[in-house]
Parts: structure tokens; C-alpha cells; sequence
């Protein structure tokens, strides 16, 4: 009966350390951004936000590859700064948030890409579209805990796609030649994360 204690013990003794190596940390929408720019009238860039947006973060410090991925936005909180064109992009035209309120990431592989840098690869799905991107990120950070107690990591994750391939094709023909809209869309997050 001593044998059989001393295996379990012995066997949670070990179990411990696995536990420990892999983390929960949830995206702080307050310290956060979620942001996109696209050419406009082919002579500069317009930016923009997502100001509502939710995730979590699973880090396995022991094999940072092994880690996850999950991001929500809100396509209904886009904000440009121009009302007008806030409600462009909300309509039927672009993102079309009344039947598509949520655009998701969810990450399907972590691989390494130099010190302090990641690729991401996961899917992404927006307009009622789901394709394959990679997040190129530097980070995480080292850990800070915060005048509050709470331990905080960051990161900054980037990728560019197409936005024809999520179904968003709206257009207007210009009189000089070349399109209103761009077609590539820069997306850039700036992460804060929140240890569980």
C-alpha cells in the first residue's frame, strides 16, 4: 500500500511542472489595438480601429510553440474617425455587420522566426469568409506586474490579406484611372495581455 501512495504521489509530484508550463491570459481591451489601414484614391492611406474586442492567450513558456490563439472583433465598432465612412463600411457594401457582427482569429500553428519573433498561422474569418493568414509577432514580452497586482505581457502581431478573397469587392471607378478602395489591407494588433 506504501508502493502505491508513493507512485501517486510521485506521479502528481511530476504532473505539477506540466501544469505549470502553460498559461491563460486574456487580451485588456482597454490597452489594446486592433487597427487596419488601405489605400485610398491610389494617393494614401486611410486608417482605422476595431474598438471592441475580446481574447485569450494560452502561453506554454516550456515549448512556446505549443501555445494558442483566440481573438474576437467586433466589426460593428469599426472606426475610421469619419462617421460617414463608418457607415459605409458597415453596410452591405463592406463588412455588412447585421449579418456578419463578428470577425474571429483562431490560431492553428506558433513556429518560431528569430529571437523574440513569431509566425502565426490561423484562420481568419471575416464576412462570412474563413482563410488561412499568418500573423507575423514580435514578442511576447517579459512578464510586469502592474501597480495593481496583475501580471501583464504585450505583443504586436501583423499581416496583410486581400480583401477580395473575404467577399469585400465593392468599388468606384476613379476618372484618372485606378480604384477608390485599395485591395490590401494592412492589419496591425497591439496586444496587452492580462495573466488568469
Amino acid at each position: 500500500m506504501k508502493n502505491v501512495v508513493k507512485i501517486i504521489v510521485l506521479g502528481l509530484a511530476l504532473a505539477i511542472p506540466a501544469l505549470s508550463q502553460a498559461s491563460t491570459w486574456t487580451i485588456d481591451p482597454d490597452h489594446s489595438n486592433v487597427g487596419f489601414k488601405v489605400r485610398h484614391m491610389m494617393v494614401s492611406n486611410v486608417k482605422g480601429n476595431f474598438d471592441k474586442h475580446t481574447g485569450t492567450v494560452e502561453i506554454n513558456d516550456k515549448d512556446i510553440t505549443k501555445s494558442k490563439v483566440e481573438v474576437r472583433i467586433d466589426t460593428n465598432s469599426v472606426n475610421t474617425n469619419v462617421q460617414k465612412r463608418d457607415e459605409h463600411l458597415r453596410s452591405v457594401d463592406f463588412f455588412d455587420v447585421a449579418k456578419y457582427p463578428t470577425m474571429t482569429f483562431v490560431s492553428k500553428k506558433v513556429a518560431k522566426a528569430g529571437k523574440d519573433k513569431l509566425k502565426v498561422t490561423g484562420d481568419l474569418t471575416l464576412h462570412g469568409v474563413t482563410k488561412t493568414v499568418v500573423l507575423d509577432v514580435e514578442g511576447p514580452t517579459k512578464e510586469s506586474k502592474d501597480p495593481w497586482g496583475n501580471i501583464r505581457k504585450g505583443a504586436t502581431a501583423t499581416t496583410k490579406i486581400n480583401r477580395k478573397d473575404f467577399g469585400l469587392v465593392w468599388n468606384a471607378a476613379l476618372e484618372t484611372g485606378g480604384v477608390a478602395v485599395g485591395e490590401e489591407i494592412t492589419i496591425t494588433l497591439e496586444i496587452e495581455m492580462i495573466r488568469k
